[in-house]
């Protein structure tokens, strides 16, 4: 595996789900499919699993209005982190008040965009962050971001952000000293993690910071946001979420009873429910490694291997013969854009089909428009009623 250039041998599954070959043919290659049951299934999933904690869909993972529209629907809250995401609620009429603003790091003219929006529940993570809030310290509220560094995780969002634990004290008396309201602390353990005793643990060091009565406070803290990190599985085996959160829910038996429990899952939410179909547009023998061009790589919606350090599972609708270790390589003129290396296929043609599933999570989102090639097409399946008028979603059977 070439890490450096997100290129692996990705899991071969079986196929499964709609008529693929005729989604291209009616709506043209590359496609993107959003399952918007999929969705609903991934969300109840997730309550069940949290009972009693209010989530907040991390917009980023997959900035799709018909997804975002699938989730209010089903009582979904948003983390937004951007003013174009904002525009994007707004659009929607997403109330403000099922929202909270994550980023730790902001410019004035996010906070007075978010503000008018309606949303403010802000989060900080140091002093200057806290000064920026200052001006509105009457019409904010302010989660203070504790950091716990987890490099086992896929991506570790504490490198980044987040306030050291041991800090948190001298965080929150200036915080006091500023006349800010914090109304509770978050956290993000990272992405994809080994295990929800990364939750566990943050979660305990939060406790006593839950408990305590500052006296400088003007009220005490009454949330607390234990983040993302939900995982996805990419093997093509079926995630057991009641498992991974039963420590969780154990874990938050502790939290005091008049502190509300959020959380801001992406990945979880978005991973499953949209399938890639791309199509073989060109092939050459290159010394003893068939080259197979596809109409779709890491520039496009396969971008997720380079930033999000993501393998997805390919499946060769058209391929014959025996297996013979292949390349496959993306659309661009880049020699970067590569999918997989020693990709074992049967023989493919011009025109043969390959399906990879689960890359609803940080592929679309993160696409570009290298080489001046237009971004893949996104269409729904099954996508709510309120969205049958929109320009880009479909109502398909």
């Amino acid at each position: 595996m070439n890490e450096a250039l997100g290129v692996a041998t990705p899991v071969l599954l079986e196929p499964a789900g709609p008529d693929w070959k005729a989604l291209v043919a009616q709506y043209g290659s590359p496609l993107l499919v959003l399952d918007c049951d999929r969705v609903r299934m991934q969300y109840r999933k997730l309550t069940q699993a949290l009972p009693g904690v209010r989530l907040h869909y991390a917009i980023k993972a997959l900035p799709n209005e018909t997804m975002v529209a699938t989730l209010a629907e089903e009582g979904a809250a948003f983390d937004i982190a951007t003013s174009g995401e904002i525009a994007m609620l707004e659009k929607l009429f997403i109330d403000a008040a099922d929202t909270i603003h994550t980023h730790p790091i902001k410019r004035d003219q996010d906070i007075k965009d978010a503000l008018r929006y309606g949303c403010t529940t802000f989060v900080a993570d140091n002093i200057d962050e806290l000064d920026k809030l200052v001006p509105y310290r009457h019409r904010v509220a302010v989660l203070i971001r504790a950091s716990f560094p987890n490099p086992a995780a896929r991506v570790d969002l504490s490198r980044k952000f987040g306030c050291a634990i041991g800090e948190l004290p001298a965080l929150l008396a200036a915080a006091d000293a500023r006349g800010l309201h914090v109304k509770g602390l978050s956290f993000h353990v990272g992405s994809q993690v080994d295990g929800s005793h990364r939750h566990v643990r943050a979660i305990e060091a939060c406790l006593p910071f839950l408990r305590e009565r500052r006296p400088g406070a003007l009220a005490r803290m009454t949330v607390l946001d234990i983040g993302g990190g939900f995982p996805a599985n990419y093997d093509g085996s079926v995630e057991d979420i009641d498992a991974f959160c039963a420590p969780i829910r154990e874990a938050l038996q502790a939290v005091p009873e008049h502190v509300e429990v959020i959380a801001e899952p992406g990945r979880y939410l978005a991973a499953p429910a949209m399938t890639c179909l791309t199509t073989v547009v060109g092939r050459a023998k290159r010394g003893d490694r068939m080259w197979y061009y596809l109409d779709d790589g890491v520039y496009g919606s396969f971008s997720g291997q380079i930033f999000d350090h993501t393998h997805y599972p390919l499946i060769p609708l058209d391929a014959e013969g025996e297996p013979q270790a292949s390349v496959l390589a993306g659309p661009t003129c880049d020699s970067v854009d590569v999918i997989a290396e020693d990709f074992p296929v049967g023989e493919m043609a011009i025109g043969a089909l390959i399906v990879a599933p689960m890359m609803g999570a940080y592929t679309a989102a993160s696409a570009s428009e290298f080489n001046s090639l237009p971004k893949t097409r996104v269409i729904a399946l099954a996508p709510p009623a309120s969205m049958d008028e929109a320009d880009n979603v479909l109502r398909l059977a």
